[in-house]
């Protein structure tokens, strides 16, 4: 069986581009929904957009045309530059392709290997083009096959043991910094499923409050009272940065707002500010103010790298269980050996 059209993936992520360079190509909740829209050259189309990754899943008849019309929607909806994107970009096609989506299903592909929230951004990418009508029937396959291969890597290995997400990382820097939490308060800047992660990250370690914050103070309000915390708005930040120990943000603010006026003055040091949010909320001069320790989604990196020590056995476990996958979705759909060639590199060095 062949396929009826050219599988492909363009995107950036944290292994080819600095945070920098992926906030500027991040997509809010109406830019995710535009690139799916309107062009002929595609024929099926999906907007994959995490912390860490901004990707367009696409079937095409023509795989030339099929990137030229998927870089084109990424620089007319996003504030990267053509340029920019084809230094960091990556292309796969068909079963590199597939065999890219099922590893990034299984977390084999995230900043923290075997992170759980990857799941729910993959089903949401899915509902989204499903809602938009660009779902088609090879790309939700694609996208089934993709989910139940990382359900699959879960249920098989022990990947998914130890601080296996973002927010329990940044936690764990928070505690490396301050020695203990003990006695400490918290400040959540966001009430999203990464503010809600974070929040049970905190969980048991004597925290004396946990406060959040965010733009709807009904939403802050329903996540507080899920964890025993409490909430305030937006227009409060200030008064909450000046007496907090830790602050983890993670809002899905297009710009910063958290700024060098915001923390002045401050009541208590050190302060532990640990932005997760791409675009980032917190100014990178912020990190310039004595008594501040700034890091941002890129300085996880460090932490994750002793996470993945643990677990390279049963990373490589879930690799066997994605090749087999891939296998089954190559014996459906695979097309003759006559591979074509895009021309361009599959990959580009970090922050190119």
């Amino acid at each position: 069986m062949t396929f009826h059209g050219r599988l492909l993936v363009l995107g950036l992520s944290h292994r080819t581009a600095r945070v920098e360079l992926r906030e500027k190509a991040s997509l809010a909740e109406g830019a995710a929904r535009a690139p799916l829209r309107g062009d002929p050259a595609i024929a099926e189309s999906a907007v994959l957009p995490t912390c860490n990754r901004t990707e367009l899943v696409a079937v095409v008849s023509d795989p030339g045309r099929g990137v030229a019309a998927l870089s084109q929607a990424l620089v007319d909806h996003s504030g990267i530059t053509a340029r920019e994107l084809a230094r960091a970009s990556y292309v796969h096609a068909d079963e590199p392709a597939a065999r890219h989506l099922f590893r990034v299903a299984a977390s084999l592909d995230s900043m923290v290997v075997g992170e759980s929230e990857i799941q729910g951004q993959v089903q949401a990418a899915r509902e989204l083009a499903r809602q938009e009508g660009t779902l088609g029937a090879l790309l939700d396959q694609v996208f089934a096959q993709a989910l139940h291969a990382g359900r699959r890597a879960r249920a098989k290995t022990r990947l998914g043991v130890g601080a296996v997400s973002v927010s329990s990382v940044a936690v764990d820097l928070a505690r490396a910094a301050l020695g203990d939490l003990h006695d400490r308060r918290a400040l959540l800047v966001g009430a999203g499923r990464a503010a809600e992660a974070t929040a049970r990250a905190l969980l048991g370690h004597g925290l004396r409050e946990v406060v959040v914050a965010n733009r709807s103070p009904d939403t802050a309000g329903r996540l507080a009272a899920r964890f025993g915390g409490r909430a305030v708005s937006l227009d409060r930040l200030g008064d909450e940065l000046r007496v907090a120990d830790v602050v983890i943000s993670s809002t899905d603010a297009r710009g910063t707002i958290i700024d060098r006026r915001a923390m002045e003055p401050r009541m208590r040091e050190p302060l532990v500010l640990i932005d997760i949010a791409v675009p980032r909320d917190v100014d990178p001069r912020v990190g310039e103010l004595a008594g501040v320790c700034l890091h941002n989604i890129d300085d996880l990196q460090r932490v994750v790298a002793a996470n993945l020590n643990g677990r390279r056995h049963e990373a490589a476990r879930a690799e066997a269980i994605v090749d087999r996958e891939v296998e089954r979705f190559g014996e459906r759909h695979r097309r003759p050996a006559t591979a074509w060639r895009l021309g361009l590199p599959a990959t580009a060095p970090a922050g190119s």
